[in-house]
């Protein structure tokens, strides 16, 4: 786990009509950085999005359909988990959950099977100098975003 990253579990109430998932509350302990912009972006099977970084800005990301590949890297000296990866799926098929995103970790996804609905909410509106890339093929970082599923 990364410091600073939240994984937030979500209850889903299901009857024969469909489903009610509530996703963030202004009184949430992981959202108190607050509202700055609402988000929707599309990516179709085999697009990947990689690295965005803010200096200030959070990030709460929530993949409402398709599956996305999820990867995280803490690019803050002075955090616990500096230098480290992790990864997730998020989506369909997967546990309903929404992403905390701190400043300073870097993160992209891959959607492994779309079309993918990301969902995400930002503490400030955008503001291009916050808005920090990466190469997706940073030798520093040192992930992997063509590789297929492990082979066991």
């Amino acid at each position: 786990m990364i410091q600073g990253v939240v994984i937030k579990d979500l209850v889903t109430h299901t009857d024969e009509r469909g489903f009610f998932c509530e996703i963030i509350r202004v009184t949430d302990d992981f959202f108190s950085e607050g509202f700055g912009q609402w988000s929707h972006s599309l990516m179709y099977t085999g697009v990947a999005k990689a690295w965005h970084i803010h200096k200030k800005q959070v990030d709460w990301w929530y993949v409402a359909g398709g599956v996305l590949k999820v990867a995280l890297h803490d690019a803050r000296p002075d955090s616990l988990s500096y230098k480290k990866t992790m990864e997730l799926f998020m989506g369909e098929n997967q546990p309903a959950r929404v992403l905390r995103i701190p400043p300073g970790v870097a993160h992209g996804c891959k959607c492994i099977s779309g079309p993918a609905h990301l969902f995400y909410v930002t503490s400030n509106v955008y503001n291009p100098k916050d808005e920090g890339r990466i190469p997706h093929d940073d030798i520093a970082i040192g992930y992997d975003w063509i590789m297929g599923p492990s082979i066991k």
